[in-house]
C-alpha cells in the first residue's frame, strides 16, 4: 500500500502536467489562428486598394470588382477574428450578436456589390468598352491564388489540430476566394493574349455569381445554418 501511494501521486502529477501542456498548446494554436485572421484582414485591404486602383486605371471591371470584393472579405475576416477570441475563451459558446451583425453587414455588402457590378457591366456593353490592359489582373490574381491556397491549408491544419468545425468551415469558405481569383486570371489571360471582346465582362459576371453565393452563405450563417463544412 505504501509503495502504491507514491506511484499514484506521480501518475496524478503527470496527468496534471499533460493537461496543462495540452491547454497551453491549444492556447498557442488559437493565438496562431487569430494572427492568421489579422493577416487576412490586412492582406484583403491591401489587395482591395491595389486591385481597385489598377482596375479603375486600366478600365478592367473584373479587376475592379475583385478589389471591391476584397474589402468585403476584410469585413468578414473581422468577424472571424472575433469568433476565434470567443472560442478561445469559451469553446462551447454560441455565436454572439457581434458575429451575427458582421455576417449580415457582409451579406448585404456582397448583394450590393452584385447590383453595382451588374449595372457597370451593362454600361460597359452599351459603350463598347474594353480594358486598356489586363496585365495587372494576371499578376494580382496569380499572387492571390498562391496566398489564399496557403492560408486555406494553414487554417485547415489549425482547425484539425483544435478539432474546431468553425475554423475548418472558415477555411472551406475561403475556397470561393480562390475561385474568384481563377475567374479573374482566366479572363485577364484571354484578353491579354487574344483580345477577346467583352471577356472582361464575362469575368465580372463570374465574380458577381460568387459574390451572390457568398452573400447567401453569410445570411445562412447568421441564421445558424452550418455552411462550408464539407
Amino acid at each position: 500500500m505504501s509503495d502504491a501511494k507514491p506511484l499514484y501521486l506521480f501518475c496524478m502529477f503527470a496527468a496534471k502536467q499533460n493537461s496543462l501542456t495540452s491547454e497551453s498548446a491549444h492556447h498557442s494554436l488559437y493565438k496562431t489562428a487569430f494572427a492568421l485572421s489579422i493577416f487576412t484582414i490586412i492582406y484583403n485591404i491591401s489587395e482591395g486598394l491595389i486591385s481597385t486602383y489598377f482596375g479603375f486605371e486600366n478600365d478592367t471591371l473584373a479587376l475592379f470588382g475583385f478589389g471591391l470584393d476584397s474589402f468585403i472579405e476584410a469585413i468578414s475576416a473581422i468577424g472571424i477574428a472575433h469568433m476565434i477570441i470567443r472560442i478561445m475563451k469559451n469553446a462551447g459558446s454560441p455565436q454572439d450578436e457581434f458575429e451575427i451583425t458582421a455576417l449580415k453587414i457582409t451579406g448585404y455588402s456582397f448583394y450590393a456589390l452584385c447590383f453595382v457590378l451588374a449595372i457597370m457591366c451593362v454600361q460597359k456593353i452599351i459603350a463598347h468598352e474594353n480594358p486598356s490592359t489586363t496585365f495587372w489582373g494576371i499578376v494580382i490574381s496569380s499572387f492571390s491564388i498562391v496566398v489564399m491556397l496557403g492560408t486555406i491549408y494553414w487554417k485547415t491544419s489549425l482547425g484539425k489540430k483544435l478539432n474546431s468545425r468553425a475554423l475548418i468551415a472558415d477555411a472551406n469558405c475561403a475556397k470561393v476566394c480562390v475561385y474568384m481569383s481563377v475567374v479573374l486570371l482566366v479572363s485577364s489571360l484571354l484578353y491579354h493574349f487574344f483580345h477577346i471582346p467583352y471577356i472582361d465582362i464575362v469575368g465580372t459576371i463570374g465574380i458577381i455569381y460568387f459574390s451572390y453565393k457568398e452573400g447567401k452563405e453569410c445570411f445562412d450563417k447568421a441564421k445558424g445554418i452550418h455552411c462550408c463544412e464539407l
